[in-house]
């Protein structure tokens, strides 16, 4: 297989023709996916001054691209070169983004498989979205969480 880099922020938010490709050359990773988002959206999206406090999210690899997920639902390309992430759907501020302390390990990890079938987790990262089960029985059921409980049937199971 073709040595196919794990993308990042710096590689996968790149400026649309007319503009050269060096267009954004100045502007800081984390930035990217504003200035992407820009161009798609024909909107000015300023970025945020401030960083959130005590909260993280964790990258992950998904389809072959560094992820973070926003608490709102969204989700952008991340880099460990510049690990901040801004919605651009909801407007947080910055949040800081966790990578693994041996980014090369984890990309080293999916290399032998298809960039669309490269998913990789951190083990610390407390809700990791779309993360495969543990391995099951067949008459194991899947564990419903306290708030899925809740939400469905209005108190505790």
């Amino acid at each position: 297989m073709p040595d196919i880099p794990v993308q990042r922020a710096e590689t996968f938010y790149l400026p649309p023709p007319p503009l050269p490709p060096d267009a954004w050359a100045l502007v800081p990773p984390a930035e990217l996916c504003l200035r992407w988002y820009e161009m798609r959206q024909q909107r000015r999206i300023e970025p945020p001054t401030g960083t959130l406090l005590g909260i993280q999210l964790w990258a992950r690899i998904d389809a072959n691209r560094w992820v973070a997920d926003c608490p709102c639902g969204s989700a952008q390309v991340v880099t460990p070169t510049d690990p901040r992430f801004a919605c651009p759907e909801c407007g947080t501020g910055w949040i800081v983004v966790v990578f693994p302390e041996d980014v090369a390990a984890a990309e080293a990890a999916v290399a032998e498989e298809l960039p669309a079938e490269r998913f990789w987790w951190q083990a610390d990262d407390p809700n990791p979205w779309n993360r495969p089960p543990e391995e099951q029985s067949p008459d194991q059921g899947q564990p419903v969480g306290e708030g899925v409980t809740s939400a469905m049937f209005g108190g505790g199971a």
